[in-house]
Formats: C-alpha cells, sequence, structure tokens
C-alpha cells in the first residue's frame, strides 16, 4: 500500500536532512537510502536538495568517483543542524498528537 503523497512531501525534508547530519551524502545515495523506508520518486530529491542549499541549511562540494564523474556530496551547515533538530521536535510532536488522537478513537 501506497503511503499518501502528502504525508511523504512533508517528511521528506527531514528524513533527507537527518541522512545528511548523519555524514556527507550524494544525491542518489540519498535517494536509495530514503527509498529503503519510505517510497518515492528519485527524481522528487533534487528540487528539495536545491531549496535546502538555497535556503542555507546544506552546502555542496565535488568529489572524484572512482566510478565515473565527480559525485555533489551535501554537507549539512550549522543552520541545517539548528534547522534539523527543530524539525524532529515538531515531527515527535506531532506524530504523537496522531497518536494519541488515534488511540483515544480506538478507546472510544
Amino acid at each position: 500500500m501506497d503511503i499518501n503523497i502528502q504525508f511523504k512531501k512533508g517528511a521528506l525534508e527531514l528524513c533527507a536532512l537527518a541522512l545528511i547530519r548523519q555524514q556527507d551524502r550524494y544525491g542518489y545515495e540519498l535517494a536509495q537510502l530514503v527509498s529503503e523506508h519510505i517510497e518515492v520518486a528519485e527524481g522528487a530529491l533534487y528540487p528539495l536538495l536545491r531549496r535546502l542549499v538555497k535556503e542555507g541549511y546544506c552546502m555542496t562540494y565535488l568529489q572524484e568517483s572512482s566510478e565515473g564523474p565527480p559525485r555533489k556530496y551535501y554537507r549539512i551547515t550549522p543552520e541545517g543542524e539548528a534547522h534539523t533538530g527543530w524539525l524532529i521536535e515538531e515531527w515527535e510532536k506531532f506524530i504523537s498528537g496522531v497518536n494519541r488522537l488515534i488511540q483515544k478513537g480506538i478507546q472510544s
């Protein structure tokens, strides 16, 4: 069963930033890692990555690859660290509230 597209859009930024926060990553690698947990089109990630760079949450650099042309890697910035922490807090509040609402409905 597919997850609602709006849920995915809202969570994709958090997923990408959480993975980049762990270590620098390149676009295809990010798409593969996210896809292990949620089904997402690879093409959906690149506009998000461009926006994260534009907003100052990530920076990019090129690194040589033994498998072809240099790869563009994404590195989290201090602003991105703070933003990711805030997103995680907001996400935890959100899912906690939704879970309480669902459980209340089940118990009724």
